[in-house]
């Protein structure tokens, strides 16, 4: 069997090297990784094919920058003529980005069964193109693959039928669980002259912050004003948007280039409190026993909210601030909302054949 997978986002690459592994480990599948360009900044990819021992893109398409429908239509386009030539038995899609998107439509009008990864989360927020993406993802896959309970329900609500769904856990703990021993400490930290669990991790890169320039300067506000060393590694359109509007940054902020997944999960373990708008780092942040404050006013993570790891404070400068001030250590607690870290052998048991839906496709 050939499975082909679609990635082109930072997050993505993560995932991929959990169940790439598995996958090598099986004599009968074969693997075809094409890389869509969505995140073409080096430390946003190419490093990350290195540190995560990822087997180098079949195929990188070189599809990034434009509009959300200009770049979509152009990986749809691109992914269709290797899917006419590689004629795959499934393609694997992860996440919500329009990678994922484009090559879930691509497979479809092919009529190639499409398995998707971290398949049910929403913040029903449909102004976030991410939140389209995942919808309409999940609304053409053949085997949804749902991280949570939570995704679960979500799934069964839409009227998506059983026999398509699989509670297989979150990839994104089997990743923490191999990769936190072979962390590292980037080479500019010692420079800052920061204390380990003494300072915020910080991200900011969802356009729905970065594009807007009142949330944006909101947020840097917010993070000046907790008057904490804050260290922030800076997403190539989060640095694009600051020089467009002329945003400077406070004090306190610690600004760096964005760094490789080894050196990011080191910033994780190390610092005392995480605040990011990102999806995934929310995650990682209860992985490793830290709270989280989210720079948005939902996530799709509603179970960490629900259990306390995570704070929702929307862009509200004073939010921010207060809730990097108050926030305390908390008790360590089983990972077990996420699953046992065996998800990428179950994601691909399913798409083996174990799962009835793999059966009838």
């Amino acid at each position: 069997m050939k499975i082909l997978t679609v990635i082109g986002a930072r997050p993505q690459f993560i995932k991929a090297a959990t169940i790439s592994r598995c996958i090598s480990n099986i004599e009968d599948i074969s693997e075809v990784i094409v890389h869509t360009g969505q995140h073409y900044h080096a430390n946003m990819s190419d490093i990350f094919f290195e540190e995560l021992a990822i087997p180098k893109p079949h195929y990188h398409l070189g599809v990034g920058g434009g509009s959300h429908g200009v770049m979509t239509g152009r990986q749809i386009e691109a992914i269709e003529r290797v899917l006419m030539d590689e004629k795959p038995d499934w393609v694997l899609v992860y996440g919500d980005t329009n990678s994922t998107l484009a090559g879930a439509l691509a497979a479809v009008k092919l009529n190639i069964p499409v398995a998707h990864v971290e398949a049910g989360l929403r913040s029903f927020n449909r102004r976030m193109p991410e939140e389209i993406n995942r919808v309409v993802t999940d609304h053409v896959a053949n085997l949804l693959m749902a991280p949570t309970e939570t995704a679960m329900r979500n799934l069964r609500a839409e009227g998506l039928p059983e026999e398509r769904l699989a509670l297989v856990g979150d990839v994104m703990f089997d990743a923490s669980l191999f990769y936190r021993d072979r962390a590292r400490q980037p080479s500019w930290f010692s420079g800052l002259g920061i204390a380990t669990d003494g300072f915020v991790l910080a991200t900011v890169h969802r356009a729905e912050n970065t594009d807007d320039p009142a949330r944006l300067c909101a947020i840097l506000e917010g993070l000046g004003a907790a008057g904490r060393p804050v260290i922030l590694p800076l997403h190539p359109r989060t640095r694009q948007r600051l020089s467009e509007h002329g945003i400077a940054l406070p004090n306190h902020l610690h600004v760096v280039d964005p760094v490789g997944y080894l050196e990011m999960v080191w910033l994780e373990a190390a610092c005392d409190l995480v605040a990011t708008d990102s999806g995934g780092v929310q995650k990682e942040a209860y992985f490793f026993g830290k709270p989280c404050v989210t720079l948005r006013d939902e996530t799709e993570w509603v179970e960490l909210v629900e259990t306390g790891w995570n704070r929702l404070v929307d862009t509200d400068a004073k939010m921010i601030s207060e809730a990097i001030g108050s926030a305390q250590a908390l008790p360590a607690q089983s990972v077990s909302l996420y699953g046992d870290g065996n998800s990428a052998e179950r994601v691909v048991e399913a798409i083996a054949g174990s799962h009835p839906a793999a059966k009838e496709a």
